[in-house]
């Protein structure tokens, strides 16, 4: 009995014993597997995350180089590289600067991309960025119609000559670019200005400013409306029903747009193209934009003119912004710190 009884124990114990090798193999294969398919996760994360750095660190570059306004530079550092040397222009120019950094409290700029739109991009993009609302006789009129009210109410057919900036004309099809330019401004300046969170809407202004097939389109709706106002007053003046804005009388007292069209042919359609805003212009945009545009221009430093509102008269409620320029053509954006 006691041979059975260890022969069974012995048994037993042989076949844990082989149970568990078996066991301890399938567990080894297990952990070697585990092991190897840690290894094997760490590095695909690996990779795909120094992937994804890389696509992004390319997708910031690509919007950087496209950007039309860039990022924030130190005002001073700005000055100092631009304006090296000892002439009497460079000297001023940094005095200017740190006039501008010293009392006005402007610490940085933002660089507006130098072409004949820079100055309608800067105040744009200031509209934008601080989430300005319409101007009020925005809100009371359909900005949308206005192409089909000037050509078909008012009978100007001579709008058919104007011209998109660089594409100097486009005949019959003018009316219908107008209409996508119109809804563009539309579109995007009601989506950005009910974005209430501060970075959200720079973020969307970054990209939409990057993109210049549609940033054109927001331009020429600028021009359009100031083509409207000027057809506007003129008719308010020619039937004398009420008195218009002092800045229209400097408009059309100029030999080259003393009405509409001429205005339109000699000044508006090489906006964009080989010239900017004028003095005279850049009152009118202020006045339909319903903005105080402050701009400080450093090449009258030491000036009256060093500092100069556009409109001069403006309303209390009105929103200001702020614009930079070294020579009325091109024009930066001063960020004021305290």
């Amino acid at each position: 009995g006691r041979h059975e009884v260890w022969s069974w124990k012995t048994a037993s114990k042989e076949s844990l014993c082989l149970m568990w090798q078996k066991v301890k193999v399938q567990l080894m294969l297990s952990m070697s597997f585990l092991t190897a398919l840690f290894w094997y996760c760490r590095r695909l994360y690996s990779f795909l995350a120094q992937l994804l750095k890389r696509w992004s660190n390319y997708l910031q570059r690509q919007l950087i180089r496209n950007l039309s306004v860039l990022p924030e530079v130190d005002l001073l550092g700005y000055s100092a590289r631009e304006w090296k040397g000892e002439t009497k222009q460079a000297k001023q120019m940094r005095e200017a600067y740190e006039e501008l950094f010293r009392s006005c409290h402007i610490k940085y700029l933002r660089q507006v991309r130098r072409d004949n739109y820079s100055v309608v991009r800067a105040v744009l993009f200031q509209i934008f960025s601080q989430g300005i609302p319409f101007p009020s006789w925005m809100k009371e009129r359909d900005i949308l119609k206005l192409p089909e009210k000037l050509l078909y109410s008012q009978g100007c057919n001579w709008i058919q000559q104007y011209s998109f900036g660089p594409e100097r004309y486009t005949g019959p099809n003018a009316f219908g670019k107008l209409r996508k330019c119109m809804e563009a401004l539309k579109t995007n300046w009601a989506e950005i200005s009910a974005t209430r969170d501060y970075e959200a809407r720079g973020s969307m202004c970054n990209t939409l400013f990057s993109d210049e097939s549609k940033e054109y389109k927001l331009y020429e709706a600028i021009k359009f409306i100031m083509l409207y106002e000027v057809v506007e007053a003129y008719e308010q003046i020619k039937s004398r029903d009420e008195p218009v804005h002092n800045l229209f009388s400097l408009l059309f007292a100029r030999d080259s747009s003393s009405d509409p069209l001429s205005f339109m042919m000699n000044h508006l359609n090489s906006i964009g193209d080989s010239i900017c805003l004028d003095q005279v212009e850049l009152f009118l945009l202020g006045y339909l934009l319903e903005v105080k545009i402050r701009v400080y221009r450093l090449h009258r430093f030491n000036t009256e003119e060093f500092q100069v509102n556009y409109p001069d008269e403006y309303r209390r409620e009105w929103n200001e912004i702020s614009l930079l320029t070294e020579d009325d053509r091109y024009y930066h954006i001063p960020l004021f710190r305290t």
